[in-house]
């Protein structure tokens, strides 16, 4: 992570800075299974505090102890998914997720061996999974290093801070500022994250 890090400083004075500022970078990696795409699912658009205690409920009524399991998910109802506290979008979406899974029409384990465009047209097959949870999981769970997810507010914000920019930059202007990060953008994302949440759990 060294080699990483100094290379960015060489290549962008001001994320040399926020780098500095921060420390090390230890990213929170993921094992690459349902729980983390369905957490993923739980967390779209919901704040942090929120999607927890979701996440918690559910793992209690669907999961083995430690993760959520997709046949647990096929096995639990609608209406005690809804009572705990799942939009009908999200259930519809979780329920999705875990039949394509059990079915082994989603080969979780396959991915790791795809390239990440693949990867991000594989999952966003699945209903109700995006490009921004696709990035996710590439990020977190397959431990990719060159990632920008151009879709994250939080990433947007830091960006326009850093950079002094007038509004919150599109994607184009992301990847373009990004270029001179490759192939380390996800170390980069990591910093700009942090830069907004310094106690987060990334």
């Amino acid at each position: 992570m060294q080699k990483v890090l100094a290379a960015l400083k060489t290549q962008d004075p001001r994320m040399a800075r926020l780098i500095e500022q921060i420390g090390p970078c230890r990213i929170r990696y993921l094992p690459p299974d349902f729980d983390t795409l369905a957490k993923a699912i739980i967390y779209q658009q919901l704040s942090g505090k929120v999607a927890a205690t979701i996440y918690g409920r559910l793992l209690q009524e669907a999961g083995d102890g430690r993760r959520l399991t997709a046949d647990a998910i096929i096995l639990l109802s609608p209406e005690r998914m809804r009572s705990i506290g799942l939009s009908r979008q999200k259930i519809a979406y979780l329920r999705e997720l875990a039949h394509c899974v059990s079915s082994g029409r989603l080969d979780l384990r396959a991915l790791r061996d795809m390239e990440d465009n693949e990867v991000i047209r594989r999952l966003t097959e699945v209903k109700g999974v995006g490009v921004w949870t696709a990035h996710m999981f590439l990020i977190f769970a397959l431990q990719r290093m060159d990632i920008l997810p151009t879709g994250d507010l939080g990433i947007r914000v830091a960006m326009q801070k850093l950079y002094e920019l007038p509004q919150m930059p599109r994607a184009r202007e992301m990847e373009k500022i990004a270029e001179k990060w490759r192939p380390y953008r996800t170390v980069a994302a990591w910093y700009l994250w942090r830069s907004q949440e310094p106690d987060a759990n990334l």
